[in-house]
């Protein structure tokens, strides 16, 4: 249970292509795990379990 994994978006990719929708659409939104540094301006989604 906990941190699963995180959906995660450049910033400038989130701007560009108008949001997550957009990003997802155009192939810019990857998964990470527990062991990824997070870049300055990243957009994250996490999932998480109870």
């Amino acid at each position: 249970k906990g941190f699963i994994r995180a959906e995660t978006i450049a910033y400038n990719d989130y701007v560009t292509l108008n949001g997550e929708v957009g990003a997802k659409d155009a192939g810019k939104m990857r998964l990470e795990g527990k062991d990824y540094t997070v870049a300055d301006g990243d957009v994250m989604h996490f999932r998480f379990a109870n």
